[in-house]
């Protein structure tokens, strides 16, 4: 059963297997959003990999865990952050500068605002990760 936040779902599934132990997860359902936020993880180096299974149903991913995350989740509501704002919302939800990203969905897609800030570009946060 899935609640109605998907992503909220992944990412508190995610941040409780991280936290005993395991080394592996699957987060269900997948979709096109997920798949983006645990590219930004993985490209940031919080995750080992991930991949997508086909079930028949709504699909699925395995994520290999490797112990990289504190704390990870959804940011609601989704705020929406100019280029040069995104100071003010790492304070409110990373614990020290320059430590864990925020995960931003822009016009040119879902990207670390470390990226968004790179391009100069904002968009709204949806997620956090440290």
């Amino acid at each position: 059963m899935t609640g109605n936040d998907p992503l909220s779902n992944a990412l508190s599934g995610l941040d409780n297997a991280e936290s005993v132990g395991h080394l592996t997860h699957e987060v269900t359902p997948a979709s096109n959003e997920i798949g983006s936020v645990l590219e930004v993880f993985y490209d940031r180096g919080y995750i080992d990999g991930f991949e997508y299974v086909d079930d028949g149903k709504a699909g699925q991913f395995e994520v290999e865990l490797k112990g990289a995350i504190n704390e990870c989740g959804p940011i609601k509501p989704r705020y929406a952050v100019g280029a040069e704002d995104f100071e003010k919302w790492e304070k409110r939800y990373l614990p020290a500068r320059d430590f864990g990203a925020l995960v931003v969905t822009t016009s040119s897609g879902i990207m670390s605002h470390y990226e968004a800030r790179e391009q100069g570009i904002g968009g709204q946060v949806i997620a956090y990760v440290y």
